[in-house]
């Protein structure tokens, strides 16, 4: 079993919970418990936690010896989130192809990618009128790219990588969904790494990674070409990123502090007041990926905005912990110039490289949309002096712009976003009725069945995520717990902004970029239900066993959503009784 590390809060010559009052001395048994060895007052141990190992019990009821016991606890810490990250895989591409249709809005990121990879900038395919997606699917890439620009209202990223796709394996359903099933599954292997670092704990991690690769939304969105499971993976990826460059940055600090006659090292505030950080290069790698994720779709910039912060503030936890003094003024002299230009600058070039095809397409009206403005309805002005190709792109960005502020046009499927939490409205995908005997309709049906793809997340998982929400924000607010603040703020980065939208067309699906917390949301609430390593064996046992039921429950629930998921025909009947909720109907 595990511990669920938290806040940390040792202090040089002082009882670990010496001087508290009461009521947080009763709350001691959520937080963090230092081995029986670890030397008290030792600082190294609040800026870099030991992982947490399994009890040798646990080694001694499986007959395993002391030298196998350590190989495996030091293979599982890959070895466990590879085979998570395999079981979601397996399900994401079986069948992948299936439907054999353009679902939803496949129809228009199927084709622009397809254009993209072989024009650079996106067209209209209206010359081929409204059987356009019947001739795709049985031409296999052998119908002609039209040449006519189109407006679209998404940056290219997210295109490029369901066209990579494509051009690997056609232009065809398997083709266009190979690259989201991909990065989906991808996003789970992270989801392992990211939750075990952070809870320094591989089974917390795995059944963060476990929960998200159970979760229908998550599910579907791996298996249709839509450009939100891309943005969740370049989101995530940029988190971990981060997480990897906290770790890093507080290793180096801890070296970088005396240690005492014995063996010891404590706060020291020259060091941590003057202390520089040096390269730092993964978060350099999260402004790429951020610069990704905004170049996918445009809500990526609120998750920029908020990362930014959020590694900033770490460094200031990390200077304190060190024992600056002004920790604050330390970080704005020594990291906010750095963080600044490793993120901001660099998601911003990451960002305008992304649209290369369309910058280096004719400008005579034959290349992409808008891309000769410059040279016809916006010539001369103030801003004459600055390329017609940097122009002309500002100004297709502020169309864009005002399209999606002012986009209010209703649909069957649209949702506010006080209900995506509870799943109020999902969204239909695919939806069929074969009679029997045909598309894998019973013979014996007795009527028609119902085959559907919904985009709803597996229901006991996002409402457990509801409470967990709840969880972090107590863990954040009263224990300062670093990963409840930085589980809550990924939520808040992925789901707020779109309050200030609420008359906007918007949809459950969007909420698939914020999943991956909630997951990790998850898995630390049921990491307090299991109990702290030191809590008596009826605690732990009761623990897990209520962990345990939880967490068989999700995988039951999305086991019994699984035809809605796929596709598959299931009799009429079956299919009502999915429908837990009118509005899901």
């Amino acid at each position: 079993m595990t511990s669920t590390a938290s806040s940390m809060d040792l202090r040089q010559g002082q009882a670990p919970h010496e001087g508290r009052p009461s009521w947080q001395r009763r709350l001691r048994r959520f937080g963090y418990a230092p081995g029986k060895d670890a030397p008290a007052g030792d600082v190294r141990d609040r800026l870099v936690p030991p992982y947490t190992q399994p009890s040798p019990r646990l080694w001694r009821v499986l007959g395993a010896s002391p030298a196998l016991a350590e190989r495996l606890t030091r293979w599982s810490g890959w070895g466990g989130p590879l085979l998570v990250t395999l079981m979601a895989g397996l399900m994401r591409f079986w069948n992948l192809g299936s439907p054999r249709a353009v679902i939803f809005d496949e129809t228009y990121y199927a084709k622009d990618a397809w254009a993209l990879v072989h024009r650079g900038f996106e067209v209209s395919w209206d010359q081929y009128g409204k059987n356009t997606n019947d001739m795709v699917l049985q031409q296999h890439g052998g119908l002609a790219v039209p040449t006519d620009a189109a407006y679209v209202v998404h940056p290219p990223v997210g295109k490029y990588v369901i066209g990579l796709g494509e051009l690997l394996f056609g232009f065809d359903p398997f083709g266009w969904r190979f690259m989201t099933a991909l990065l989906g599954t991808l996003s789970v292997l992270l989801l392992c790494r990211i939750g075990r670092r952070m809870f320094r704990s591989t089974f917390l991690g795995c059944l963060a990674g476990a929960l998200m690769a159970v979760d229908g939304l998550h599910f579907v969105m791996s298996r249709t070409s839509l450009l939100d499971g891309v943005l969740m993976f370049f989101v995530v990826a940029a988190f971990g990123a981060l997480v990897v460059d906290r770790d890093r940055a507080r290793e180096r600090l801890a070296a970088a502090l005396p240690a005492g006659p014995d063996g010891r090292v404590r706060p020291d505030a020259s060091v941590a007041d003057t202390f520089r950080f040096g390269p730092r290069p993964w978060r350099w790698t999260a402004g790429v990926l951020l610069g990704l994720a905004v170049g996918t779709k445009w809500n990526g910039l609120y998750v920029l905005a908020a990362f930014c912060v959020l590694t900033v503030l770490w460094d200031v936890g990390t200077r304190k912990v060190a024992g600056a003094r002004h920790p604050y003024l330390a970080v704005l002299k020594y990291d906010t110039g750095a963080a600044f230009v490793a993120t901001i600058p660099v998601a911003l070039v990451v960002y305008v490289a992304s649209w290369t095809g369309w910058i280096l397409s004719p400008a005579d009206g034959t290349g992409g949309y808008y891309r000769d403005w410059a040279a016809t309805d916006g010539k001369g002005g103030t801003w004459a002096f600055l390329p017609d190709w940097l122009r002309s792109l500002w100004h297709y960005e502020h169309e864009v712009y005002k399209f999606h502020v002012g986009l209010d046009q209703p649909h069957t499927y649209q949702s506010n976003p006080w209900s995506w939490l509870v799943l109020g409205r999902p969204v239909s995908y695919f939806y069929e009725s074969p009679g029997p005997g045909t598309d894998g309709c019973p013979a014996d049906a007795g009527e028609k069945c119902a085959r559907e793809v919904l985009a709803i997340g597996t229901p006991l998982l996002w409402w457990a995520a509801c409470f967990a929400i709840a969880y972090v924000l107590w863990r954040w607010a009263l224990r300062r717990d670093w990963r409840a603040g930085a589980i809550a703020c990924g939520i808040a980065a992925g789901y707020l902004p779109w309050f200030l939208y609420q008359e906007r067309t918007i949809f459950l699906f969007y909420a698939v970029v914020f999943l991956p917390f909630l997951c990790l949301a998850v898995a630390m609430m049921t990491g307090a239900v299991i109990g702290p390593a030191r809590s008596s064996d009826t605690r732990r046992v009761i623990g897990a066993t209520a962990a345990g039921v939880l967490v068989l429950l999700i995988a039951w629930n999305f086991v019994y959503f699984w035809p809605l998921y796929t596709g598959q025909a299931i009799p009429i009947g079956s299919w009502r009784a999915r429908m837990w909720l009118d509005t899901w109907v």
